[in-house]
């Protein structure tokens, strides 16, 4: 799934309409993958490695020197194997891809600066493609008068278009979602607007 130039212009223009309203801002930032996972393929070609040499010396009477040899081969065919990025994420428990993946929402929190506005009512729209993983954090200031429900709409919004792989057109469904809340709790109050009208992308 890839946005096109015309889907980052329609999320931008959403930002904009939806801030218009309100004195909160949003930021949405879509990754690819939350981490690239690099340590699977050494861990799982190191383990497959190491189990090769009991069944060649139970079955075969191959020398040392030809199972040191089978051990190397499986390691670097195992490593190549592994390496797929597709083959690599199911070999990734599903709890861990989550919690990398919140772990990566927090981290975009902080480096879009979105706790820095000036009456703390920003929010993150973050979606992760590899992990599945859709998130809405809410600075502190919109957060404490939001309950969950009403974020989690947005959310069944934003990944009810992702499904059908119309990436833009959810964005912007979870922006209005968010621009009513927001609305709502955070009215306009003439702060200037702090944060780059955009989609980021990882």
């Amino acid at each position: 799934m890839e946005l096109t130039r015309e889907d980052h212009e329609a999320v931008s223009a959403a930002i904009q309409r939806t801030e218009q309203r309100t004195s909160g801002q949003i930021v949405c930032v879509l990754a690819h993958a939350s981490s690239d996972y690099s340590y699977i393929p050494i861990l799982w070609a190191s383990a497959l490695a190491l189990l090769v040499p009991w069944p060649l010396m139970v079955f075969t009477q191959w020398s040392v020197q030809w199972i040191y040899l089978a051990q190397i081969a499986v390691f670097i065919v195992a490593g190549c194997l592994f390496a797929w990025m597709p083959l690599r994420l199911l070999l990734v428990p599903r709890p861990a891809q989550r919690a990398q993946a919140h772990r990566a929402a927090l981290e975009q929190f902080v480096v879009r600066r979105i706790a820095h506005t000036k009456n703390r009512c920003g929010v993150l729209i973050f979606v992760s493609l590899a992990e599945h993983y859709a998130r809405i954090i809410a600075d502190e200031g919109i957060a404490q008068k939001v309950p969950a429900a009403e974020w989690q709409a947005a959310i069944d919004a934003l990944t009810a278009h992702m499904r059908g792989g119309r990436i833009g057109e959810g964005f912007i469904a979870a922006i209005e979602r968010c621009g009513a809340v927001l609305a709502a709790h955070a009215p306009p109050d003439g702060s200037a607007n702090a944060l780059p009208d955009r989609l980021y992308v990882m």
